[in-house]
């Protein structure tokens, strides 16, 4: 596991975007695997920007999403579809039939499920995972357990998991309680992971991801075994973490 020290959060952004443009610059035909949430936006925006002035070329680019709310359509607007519509797809030249989220709106967990685990094993994977960190270590919405989690599934959130998505809803009671995500097994078969960290809440979750045993308690604890891990985390989230 490599740990790229970042000054702020604009600089972790550019750092893991340049991660990222290297991998579709080398290999334009690439599988990306993606994430959600606040902390990979500032990440879009700049390869968004790099697009726009003709340095990256997303034509090619496949893409499959770590995971999605269950019982929301791909067109509510707090769906993880919608999210990477507005945050990064409508934004380059991607073939949307080439970008792939698991279907929140189909109410047959397994099938859905085993659907997206179909799709990824049938593209030979990610190239590239690109991941955040939850403040209970969790990745995609694998959340703390007693085991490993393998293929995609259906999990129930956690109260902490569901107070940190609330500010991005009216309230509290819209977070959905479920969610289908990518589980470890998935995720670890990716042949690079970037993992990207913001601000001083995060800073327990990335010392025990880098540095604490791995175990499910913390099942970013499990990247310690990934023989091309990449953490890109701000001062802030290495607060905890010994110089290097």
């Amino acid at each position: 596991m490599k740990i790229l020290r970042a000054k702020d959060y604009a600089d972790m952004s550019r750092k893991a975007a340049n991660i990222i443009s290297a991998q579709i610059i080398l290999r334009p035909d690439c599988v990306l695997g993606l994430a959600t949430g606040s902390t990979p936006v500032g990440t879009y925006q700049q390869l968004i920007e790099w697009y726009q002035k003709g340095d990256l070329d997303f034509a090619q680019v496949s893409t499959y999403n770590l995971d999605e709310y269950r019982g929301l359509s791909h067109d509510d607007s707090q769906s993880y579809h919608h999210f990477m519509r507005e945050n990064l797809f409508d934004h380059v030249n991607i073939d949307a039939a080439h970008t792939h989220v698991p279907d929140g709106s189909n109410p047959d967990a397994d099938a859905a499920c085993s659907a997206y685990d179909q799709a990824v094993a049938a593209v030979g994977y990610p190239d590239l995972q690109l991941l955040g960190i939850g403040n209970n270590g969790h990745i995609g919405f694998n959340e703390p357990d007693d085991h490993f989690s393998k293929g995609t599934h259906c999990v129930d959130l956690t109260e902490s998991t569901i107070q940190a998505n609330s500010r991005l809803f009216a309230h509290a009671d819209d977070v959905p309680r479920q969610a289908y995500t990518m589980g470890t097994q998935t995720i670890m078969a990716a042949r690079q992971i970037l993992v990207i960290a913001s601000g001083k809440k995060k800073a327990q979750a990335v010392y025990d991801m880098c540095y604490g045993p791995v175990t499910p308690a913390c099942p970013a604890s499990i990247l310690q075994l990934h023989t091309n891990c990449v953490v890109v985390a701000d001062e802030a989230a290495l607060t905890m973490c010994p110089a290097e």
